[in-house]
């Protein structure tokens, strides 16, 4: 089988190192909001806006089971309380599976929250969350999810944020069978979003804008419902066999070190029966 032209639908079996830039105008479909989502530079940037009356969002046009994507965003500037930039992997269904990015607004010069969580079959309450060492609004920065049969790893301009790793021995649900879509949206969350929703959006600095480009998927070649997803091949610098080594091991001590503000994993007022389990394996 040989490389396909289309971004999003690429087969490892000859091409796993490859990667294209993405084609908003061919590679996504605007879902709703389309008055205020806006494809620009020949299909290279595209933009989302929230205004009183609808946020706006997009979604991949293909699916694939196990990938690593990446998007360059530069998030809402100003007082962006009650936003929220959604960023994420998932399938359809009320069994659904999910791998999120999402970037809670605040009050300017208050920093941006990063919310991650990883839901399968429909379960999430696996909720971490964090602060960024730089603006995310003053310029681009690049937002990887890499999502393979071993490990889910969120990246931050190359930097692993966070980690979870397959662990069906200990009986650990993980996202492995329900090829999932890329999607992303901007919406109205002042319900929660700002300090447990007591900060609402001030509507009179809508709308509210977030950018997009360069976007990239390196993905297992899925075809329908039940098919298996074809990952033959994948050398040793491969995403299909990515993990974190002993740099990226560094690094990611460093950020949970300095900058989680919420880890799912220590709130055992929320969890007053146990943590869940791969709380306790990991540590």
């Amino acid at each position: 089988m040989g490389c396909s032209p289309i971004l999003i639908s690429l087969s490892i079996l000859s091409c796993s190192a490859l990667i294209l830039a993405g084609d908003f105008r061919k590679d996504i479909d605007i879902v709703w909001g389309s008055d205020k989502a806006k494809i620009l530079e020949n299909g290279q940037a595209i933009t989302l806006s929230l205004d009183k009356a609808s946020g706006s969002g997009f979604e991949s046009k293909a699916q694939f089971l196990f990938g690593k994507v990446s998007m360059e965003l530069k998030l809402v500037t100003g007082n962006s309380a009650g936003t929220v930039t959604s960023y994420y992997l998932a399938s359809k269904g009320t069994m659904w599976d999910e791998i999120d990015f999402e970037f809670l607004g605040n009050l300017s010069g208050d920093p941006y929250t990063v919310h991650t969580n990883v839901i399968t079959q429909g379960k999430g309450d696996r909720e971490q969350q964090f602060r960024l060492w730089f603006d995310p609004t003053v310029d681009f920065h690049t937002y990887s999810i890499l999502w393979n049969p071993k490990t889910i790893v969120f990246y931050v301009d190359g930097t692993p944020i966070r980690e979870f790793k397959k662990m069906n021995t200990k009986n650990v649900a993980y996202p492995e069978k329900q090829a999932m879509r890329v999607h992303s949206s901007l919406w109205n969350g002042d319900d929660w979003a700002t300090r447990g929703g007591l900060v609402k959006i001030d509507w009179s600095k809508a709308p509210f804008t977030a950018y997009y480009r360069n976007f990239e998927v390196q993905d297992c070649d899925w075809s329908a419902p039940g098919s298996n997803a074809s990952c033959g091949g994948g050398g040793p610098n491969s995403w299909l066999n990515e993990g974190i080594d002993e740099n990226s091991r560094k690094r990611l001590k460093w950020v949970q070190s300095n900058f989680i503000i919420y880890n799912y994993c220590n709130d055992a007022k929320r969890f007053r029966l146990g943590l869940p389990t791969e709380c306790v394996v990991m540590n």
